[in-house]
């Protein structure tokens, strides 16, 4: 006979969530680190966003939305907010350098920009810190 549980399965979508979350602030805090943490690397990224016709001081605010937005996915703070910049971030990324690139190209920054909004909308799951601190 099947044991059911309300318990056990109302804490699925929590957990759900954690592991989305931290999926996604994984990728992004691996993306962002090479942006913001190696010498010079802002300056040049803000020069590659340049190259992109947007302005030099948005190649910082990508950087940092990429890098301080993926950890605080990873501990949970912030959560609704960080994705939804994440969110942007992925999508003017899409805009100006993915859709060059063909299906392929695209791939990976279709999955971010899902992922971003999903955790926008549902929250940090189970585990983050915005819960302990009473935060949506």
């Amino acid at each position: 006979m099947a044991r059911s549980s309300s318990s056990s399965s109302s804490a699925l979508p929590g957990n759900g969530a954690f592991i989305l979350r931290v999926a996604l602030g994984a990728c992004m805090t691996w993306h962002g680190y090479s942006k913001v943490v190696p010498n010079h690397a802002m300056d040049h990224f803000a020069h590659y966003v340049v190259s992109l016709g947007m302005p030099y001081w948005l190649g910082y605010v990508s950087a940092l939305v990429e890098f301080v937005g993926g950890i605080l996915l990873l501990i949970g703070l912030l959560t609704r907010a960080a994705a939804c910049l994440i969110a942007i971030n992925m999508i003017v990324a899409f805009a100006k350098v993915a859709i060059h690139g063909g299906f392929d190209a695209m791939q990976l920054v279709l999955l971010l920009i899902a992922m971003a909004l999903a955790v926008a909308f549902i929250g940090g799951g189970t585990y983050a810190l915005d819960r302990k601190i009473g935060f949506p």
